[in-house]
């Protein structure tokens, strides 16, 4: 009976610290880079041996910049990768040298054991054991394939008992753990009895993935968890069949067949280079490609990530023409909202897409507001101040040149976008915005030329609720000498093709 892990799936807040790690310092190999299969706008990175075996997979989706979760009962805490056993005391150098935290070497159910973590924090250990890899990778001390995970459960006996299904049985224990076997790999069960619950996010491990022989096992034992609460149906996921179920302590299971495989798309030679869309995204495969974040392999070039004050996200196209667009999305919008249309408008463009600091009932904004017209003006002042310094930092870290930057808002980052043009005019020469009213209720009085050089264009929707405040933002832009062009168009406040028509001939 096929038996064993299939893979594990973490979630991790910084895609290339991630890439890094696991190819650059482990050396592994990235094998298959899709959109999430629940969630086309997440990234989804296999890692794993040269061919990509089940039993050697690491996958992490990317949440890039999202909020770390915490590790406590109910979920998978560590992970187990096998390496050569006299490979100890040169994995514990590399760690050193590369700075990877590390604990150890320690021994831990019979086996030498370094505990090290990744840069979101997962526990991973390299534990030496001679386990010889499906598909071997070019580095002869390279993690071979998984040795275990560990599982932290209130419930140990009966998250034992559920494990049994997929090929386990009960081994030696240790403390608080109880191994279970099959006869590739082991679980790992720690009692957690009194511990807090995890909680998901960055930096946790959101599954572990058993192997199924075929699809008709994934079947049967769909039928034989019938019973189970949170089973959900069989999923095609391309590269294996699956489904997930919860065991009764909340960890999150899947049962994948080994079946077609990663090499159905790519050949072996070529495996992870090309981005994948699911089959149902294919209709904004496109939009999709430029909202996932980019990476470079180590020894690719790549533009180092700075740490400025604003989160925010670049995609950069293949033949950049040395322009950037600035993106300000809208209430509730993210730094990614706006690429796809920003790409439309000029796809040889850089795309740097900013997240508001602000927010309102978990929601991001870039001000708070009181009401829906009434907005803090302090706060205002406040974020168009540290705006205009971002912009500054953001020039200098990444070379871009400031007469060739348009910065483009919707709704709330256009009304943002209005009130720097007035507050700190230095810092924005050329602005698209779209639905842009006037928020500020105390506007400065500026000079006649104060704005001029500077061009505007204002695209209002003929049937917009708050179009009646946009004729304030356009008196305060022309009286100061901003080229200001102000048109509507047949819409609400929601943007329309109508809008990318004139947006395009603007910039044109």
């Amino acid at each position: 009976m096929t038996s064993g892990i299939h893979h594990v799936t973490g979630i991790t807040r910084r895609v290339q610290a991630n890439v890094d790690f696991y190819v650059g310092f482990l050396g592994l190999r990235l094998v298959k880079r899709t959109g999430g299969y629940e969630d086309g706008e997440q990234l989804h990175l296999f890692y794993g041996d040269a061919l990509g075996s089940p039993g050697s997979l690491v996958t992490f989706l990317v949440w890039e910049d999202g909020a770390p979760g915490r590790v406590g009962h109910g979920q998978v805490a560590e992970i187990a990768l096998a390496v050569p056993p006299d490979s100890i005391g040169t994995w514990l150098t590399r760690a050193m040298t590369a700075r990877v935290p590390i604990e150890g070497p320690m021994r831990e159910l019979g086996e030498t054991v370094l505990r090290l973590r990744d840069p979101d924090g997962v526990i991973v250990k390299l534990v030496g054991a001679d386990l010889p890899a499906t598909a071997p990778l070019p580095d002869p001390i390279a993690p071979t394939r998984l040795r275990a995970v560990t599982l932290l459960t209130e419930k140990p006996a009966e998250t034992r008992d559920f494990i049994r299904r997929f090929g386990y049985h009960a081994d030696r224990a240790e403390g608080a753990v109880q191994r279970m076997t099959s006869d590739r790999d082991a679980i790992d069960i720690r009692d957690a009895t009194g511990f807090f619950p995890g909680i998901p996010g960055t930096g946790i491990l959101d599954h572990v993935a058993f192997r199924a022989p075929d699809a008709d096992a994934v079947r049967g034992m769909r039928l034989a968890l019938k019973d189970a609460s949170d089973v959900t149906n069989v999923h095609d996921r391309k590269y294996f069949l699956s489904l997930y179920v919860r065991d009764s302590a909340g960890i999150l299971l899947e049962y994948a067949t080994d079946a077609p495989g990663l090499t159905l798309d790519e050949e072996p030679r070529h495996l992870g280079e090309t981005l994948f869309v699911p089959p149902h995204d294919r209709a904004r495969a496109e939009a999709l490609r430029v909202i996932l974040p980019q990476f470079a392999l180590p020894g690719e070039e790549r533009t180092p990530m700075r740490d400025l004050h604003f989160i925010h996200r670049f995609h950069r196209p293949a033949n950049p023409d040395g322009s950037t667009i600035v993106l300000l999305h809208g209430t509730g919008g993210n730094e990614t909202d706006l690429m796809p249309l920003a790409h439309g408008l000029a796809p040889d463009a850089t795309l740097l897409g900013v997240r508001g600091r602000s927010t309102e009932e978990g929601i991001n904004r870039w001000f708070r507001r009181f009401d829906t017209v009434t907005y803090d003006q302090a706060d205002i002042r406040a974020e168009a101040t540290a705006f205009a310094a971002f912009v500054r930092d953001a020039v200098a870290a990444y070379d871009l040149d400031p007469q060739r930057m348009v910065f483009l808002g919707y709704s709330n980052g256009a009304n943002l976008i209005g009130a720097i043009l007035q507050l700190e005019p230095q810092a924005i020469r050329h602005a698209l915005l779209l639905r842009a009213v006037q928020v500020l209720q105390d506007a400065p009085r500026l000079a006649p030329d104060a704005l001029s050089g500077h061009r505007v264009l204002m695209l209002g929707g003929a049937r917009d609720p708050y179009g009646l405040m946009a004729p304030a933002l356009e008196q305060a832009l022309r009286g100061a000498g901003a080229d200001l062009d102000s048109q509507t168009v047949p819409a609400g406040h929601e943007l329309s093709a109508e809008d990318l028509d004139r947006a395009r001939a603007w910039l044109a």
